[in-house]
């Protein structure tokens, strides 16, 4: 009768080809997690020209700087809002535009905050609208806070912007998204042919602004994703369907949508850090 053979413990080749492969892919989670956490403090400046055919000659050239989402809240303190103040101020410009949200939730966030963006200084002026959050707090006091500190609220109106002897018409709508956008009030009084300019804190209103031809829209809301693994404009060069951030179109009508300065839900960002934009505006006239 024959022995058996000896029972040998089997190899783990399985275990020995996945051993590196999940190390790899812990290392890359824990990397992934420290720069989410990190990225919310690395404030980026944007700039951009943007070709405009109805802006007069004489405003050729002209600077916004454009502050969004600020969520002064325990997730963003006073030091990222004051850096990016004082990134808005070395840029020189000649208009400030605010698009909104600038507390979360908690209504003794909105004097500071004012009292921070009251240190803004443009060659003519800031000019502000509301968002959802800060109609969720209290959008009359910080409303209040803001025109104490001498910025300019625009809640479903309009104004004629003189400079160098030239103007546009600047407009702001509330906030789209608790019903009260007035898109309508707010371009009462300007003219067919004129340039006009809108700020909006939320980009749905693109379609809108198309119809009753705004030739630029400054806004925020989304936070350009916060968290984003893809970049905004697919393998085949165009854009994806819904435009989370930067320079975009509908027809004649361009917006720009900021990813904002503060965070929601979770103090994290990954792929899409907090920005100041300088908007150039070119004449091609």
């Amino acid at each position: 009768m024959m022995n058996p053979a000896p029972w040998r413990k089997p190899r783990p080749l399985l275990r020995s080809r996945r051993t590196p492969l999940l190390r790899s892919l812990a290392a890359s989670l824990v990397h992934a997690g420290r720069s989410a956490f990190a990225e919310p403090f690395l404030l980026t400046v944007e700039r951009h020209s943007i070709l405009l055919p109805r802006l007069p000659p004489a405003l050729d050239g002209l600077r916004i700087v454009q502050l969004s989402d600020l969520h002064h809240s325990p997730f963003t303190g006073r030091e990222q809002i004051e850096r990016a103040v004082a990134a808005a101020n070395d840029l020189e410009p000649d208009i400030i535009a605010l698009t909104g949200d600038y507390v979360s939730h908690e209504r003794e966030y909105a004097a500071p905050c004012a009292e921070m963006l009251g240190r803004l200084r443009a060659r003519c002026g800031v000019y502000a609208v509301l968002g959802n959050h800060d109609h969720w707090t209290d959008a009359a006091l910080v409303s209040d806070l803001f025109r104490a500190e001498g910025i300019r609220m625009l809640v479903n109106e309009g104004m004629r912007f003189e400079h160098r002897g030239a103007s546009l018409w600047l407009a702001g709508v509330d906030d789209t998204m608790v019903g009260l956008e007035n898109l309508g009030l707010a371009l009462a009084g300007s003219r067919v042919d004129e340039m006009k300019l809108l700020l909006a804190h939320n980009p749905v209103v693109l379609r809108r602004a198309a119809r009753a031809g705004v030739d630029l829209v400054l806004s925020g809301h989304t936070h350009g994703g916060q968290i984003t693994w893809r970049a905004e404009r697919s393998a085949s060069g165009q854009p994806r369907r819904r435009l989370l951030r930067g320079l975009g179109r509908r027809g004649e009508t361009q917006i720009y949508v900021s990813r904002g300065v503060g965070t929601v839900v979770l103090p994290v960002r990954y792929g899409c850090p907090p920005e100041v934009s300088l908007l150039e505006l070119r004449s091609t006239s």
